[in-house]
């Protein structure tokens, strides 16, 4: 269940970053007040899940999939550069955050 936590942690992250995007600033109040809301749920459940994860590992994949899921919704929402590079070092990034899940199941 903890792994479950982290990865909607980590989701909250990339709602959180995305709503900062939108927030222009902190200039426009339906954008902070999302991320205000996704930043303290993604912290809250990163806090829940350390329980029973160690730092190291919660951390990193936390990280990942905010990394991760940034750049891919920035390629869909925001119109950002879809180079292959980006693409290469987006599935090293999951790769990364995999290979964490598999060391991190002590």
């Amino acid at each position: 269940m903890a792994w479950f936590i982290l990865f909607l942690s980590g989701l909250g992250e990339v709602g959180m970053v995305t709503f900062l995007k939108l927030s222009d600033g902190f200039t426009k109040w339906k954008g902070t007040v999302g991320t205000i809301i996704f930043g303290g749920l993604s912290f809250s459940l990163l806090s829940k899940a350390m329980v029973d994860i160690p730092i190291s590992t919660a951390y990193g994949v936390w990280t990942g999939i905010g990394a991760a899921g940034s750049v891919l919704l920035g390629m869909v929402l925001f119109k950002e550069s879809k180079d292959w590079r980006k693409v290469l070092f987006i599935a090293m990034i999951i790769g990364g955050v995999i290979g964490l899940r598999m060391v991190g199941a002590d």
